[in-house]
């Protein structure tokens, strides 16, 4: 692959970060702002394999998967606290 489609492509995804963080600022609710969140936190991990497909390295795919799953829990996480209030639920 050319290194300009690769830069190209790494600073279409910065331009798109900041609009998804405009969406996080200016979010009309709750929920439009967790929606960006993950769409932001997708964005950056295709962000750093695209880095890593310029930098050559393969270093950077742990910290990629491991990002990946604190996603997924927080997302699961905020969406749980909206709906019902609580994360976890109590048993007595």
């Amino acid at each position: 692959m050319s290194i300009l489609i690769i830069k190209l492509a790494l600073a279409i995804y910065g331009i798109a970060i900041c609009i998804v963080a405009y969406r996080i600022i200016r979010g009309p609710s709750l929920p439009d702002r967790i929606v960006a969140l993950d769409t932001m936190s997708a964005m950056i991990m295709s962000s750093i394999s695209i880095l890593c497909l310029l930098m050559h390295t393969k270093y950077f795919l742990e910290a990629i998967l491991i990002f990946g799953i604190l996603s997924f829990i927080s997302t699961i996480a905020t969406s749980r606290f909206i709906e019902r209030g609580v994360i976890f639920e109590r048993k007595r």
